[in-house]
């Protein structure tokens, strides 16, 4: 099967952005008199969006919507202001990126991070490449794992869905690919394990960037 375009999730596939979001919560919590997490522990917050990020973090008996919004909103304020403190773009990722564009390969991002946030780091740390289409969480939109957003996407490119391989590095992406109708590949670089990604529907594990053009040959 040749594949004709990628879409890739950003945090923990893309970007290395763990360090300053759980920072930035860590900080929401403190303000709020909560305890903080270990920085390894949102390895399995993030992933399905802002507001369950914050849910994850705070005590269950505190997660009540009152508290939820307040430290969701403080979180977003915070984030804003601190997202690029120390987040990395993979190791890899450029080069797999200059291949790619010289291939000709059409490219795509989506993400559970919220839309602004998206198109932020997209624009401040991915610009040296052409994007079709870059979408974040949106409220009119259901969210990864929900397969509109990733069909959307092919839409606008005007490119089947069975044409696209879906590279990220969680449960949720893969889930995604598979109820879009896309090619699941998993990065083993990222948050999650290769076991969560093989359990989810990953047809294949890249253990670097460069190893997906074994997949477009």
């Amino acid at each position: 099967m040749s594949y004709d375009a990628i879409v890739f999730d950003l945090d923990g596939t893309l970007l290395n952005t763990l360090s300053d979001l759980g920072n930035a919560v860590n900080r929401v919590l403190y303000q709020h008199g909560f305890p903080n997490h270990d920085l390894d522990k949102y390895r399995y917050f993030v992933g399905d969006g802002a507001k369950m990020l914050v849910i994850r973090a705070l005590p269950e008996h505190q997660r009540n919507e009152k508290v939820i919004d307040a430290c969701l909103q403080d979180f977003k304020n915070d984030y804003g202001q601190h997202w690029n403190v120390e987040t990395t773009v993979y190791d890899g990722i450029s080069d797999m990126f200059d291949e790619l564009s010289s291939r000709g390969i059409k490219l795509a991002i989506l993400s559970n991070k919220p839309h602004e946030f998206t198109k932020r780091c997209v624009t401040k740390l991915l610009s040296r490449w052409t994007f079709d289409v870059v979408l974040g969480q949106r409220t009119s939109i259901p969210q990864k794992p929900h397969p509109a957003a990733a069909i959307e996407i092919a839409d606008r490119m005007d490119i089947a869905v069975s044409s696209f391989l879906y590279l990220g590095d969680s449960a949720v992406d893969m889930q995604t690919a598979v109820a879009a109708g896309m090619f699941p590949v998993g990065a083993m670089w990222g948050f999650r394990s290769s076991e969560e990604l093989k359990e989810n529907g990953a047809k294949a594990l890249l253990k670097y960037p460069s190893d997906i053009f074994t997949l477009l040959t």
